[in-house]
């Protein structure tokens, strides 16, 4: 058999390790085993608790006969490494809500590939044990939690602070997955993971990225939080200083005026208009390997768009027009970012009972660029039909060079 990409390996061992530390792996399958054993089918793994403590299953199929193992949790990663150099040329890792590949072609060529689960495919994962409790992907029991008053003295969650606990949570299982999906994740441990956070506010998730990159992740942080409004900064390094939290700090200052930088996460929740353009753009020029942004407010484009037939009849409507603004900007950004080498998602970020600000955009460096032409194009093509002139991001892009300008 053909060695396997070290790279696409790697990475997906990261993720196995990470998603099994977490208690959010809830199945792993090898299949397409070309091996020494003729009669070896596949091999399937689950989570289960032995004497109080976490362990996984391993079942080897064979024809006419099964074997089981079971490994300490810690083992997991190791053990799959040994197993797919023996002759499994796929791995699936399932979570609840996605499917991690693992894949070799004949030439012996590797691929990473990220699904998301629905429905009935998504298998909910087997209970480890009795008492398990419900996966949360922020301790309740972290002193920031407290001091930011999400959590009260006792680490019981604040009432009115329901609907941010859970877009706290929900951010960081997106963070944690897109980290295991990223180049990132097979950098040394050592090495500090670099995050800037545009319009960090109160600083809820940049405070949670970090302890989750440091007490999860178990990797070094250099992280970033930048907001416009002063008191919000010293109440924000206040609290960095309180616990003694080491790489973290707030800076005062916005995203037109801070000089680009090396930065591996980028992040913008809720920057107005074409801020989220702006953020955009110094992760790409930063070469970041994670840009997440929640957009607000689509101002550029409305007035520019035509109303082309047949859509005219339905875009007359005020508010059609500005869906169609919102999809339009946010659909360009999506193909922008895919033609500066980034795999994109735009997704609902949490639900609308929660924020009306809950689109989002994904974006995880590939390993390897593909071919930009047929990207440009298509907008280009999009451009035309609508009539639009401009959009920020394209024009940032296209002035320093990272694009050829799409007219």
């Amino acid at each position: 058999m053909t060695a396997p990409d070290t790279d696409a390996l790697e990475r997906f061992l990261a993720r196995v390790a990470a998603e099994v530390a977490q208690g959010t792996a809830h199945k792993l399958v090898l299949a397409r085993y070309e091996g020494a054993e003729p009669e070896l089918e596949r091999l399937m793994g689950r989570p289960v608790v032995l004497r109080g403590q976490p362990h996984w299953s391993f079942v080897w199929r064979y024809r006419t006969r099964d074997i089981t193992k079971n490994l300490p949790a810690a083992e997991v990663a190791a053990a799959l490494r040994e197993w797919i150099a023996q002759g499994f040329r796929n791995a699936h890792l399932f979570t609840p809500t996605q499917e991690v590949q693992l894949a070799h072609s004949r030439k012996g060529r590797a691929s990473l590939r990220t699904g998301r689960l629905h429905g009935a495919v998504a298998e909910a994962p087997p209970p480890a044990g009795h008492n398990r409790e419900k996966r949360r992907w922020v301790d309740p029991t972290r002193p920031f939690l407290v001091e930011l008053g999400v959590m009260d003295a006792g680490h019981h969650l604040v009432a009115a602070m329901a609907r941010k606990w859970k877009q706290i949570n929900k951010f960081v299982e997106i963070f944690s997955h897109a980290f295991g999906d990223s180049p990132l994740a097979a950098r040394a441990a050592s090495e500090p993971v670099r995050v800037l956070d545009f319009g960090a506010g109160k600083g809820y998730l940049t405070f949670a990225v970090h302890d989750h990159l440091q007490q999860h992740l178990q990797r070094q942080a250099e992280v970033v939080g930048v907001e416009l409004r002063g008191d919000l900064v010293a109440l924000c390094n206040g609290i960095v200083q309180r616990l003694g939290l080491q790489g973290l700090r707030f800076d005062e200052g916005d995203i037109a005026r801070r000089p680009p930088q090396p930065i591996d996460v980028m992040i913008a929740l809720h920057a107005c208009d074409t801020a989220t353009d702006l953020a955009l753009h110094q992760g790409v020029r930063g070469g970041a390997s994670i840009l997440l942004c929640s957009p607000c407010c689509h101002k550029q484009i409305r007035p520019q768009l035509l109303s082309p037939h047949p859509l005219r009849p339905i875009l007359q409507h005020g508010v059609h027009l500005g869906q169609e603004a919102e999809m339009l900007t946010d659909g360009l950004r999506a193909l922008l970012l895919e033609a500066c080498g980034y795999d994109t998602q735009v997704f609902e970020f949490v639900s609308l009972e929660h924020t009306n600000k809950n689109k989002m955009i994904l974006a995880v460096k590939r390993a390897s660029p593909k071919p930009a032409d047929e990207i440009l194009d298509q907008i280009r093509e999009i451009k035309r039909f609508y009539g639009i002139r401009e959009q920020a991001l394209e024009t940032l892009l296209a002035a320093d060079g990272t694009i050829p300008a799409v007219c």
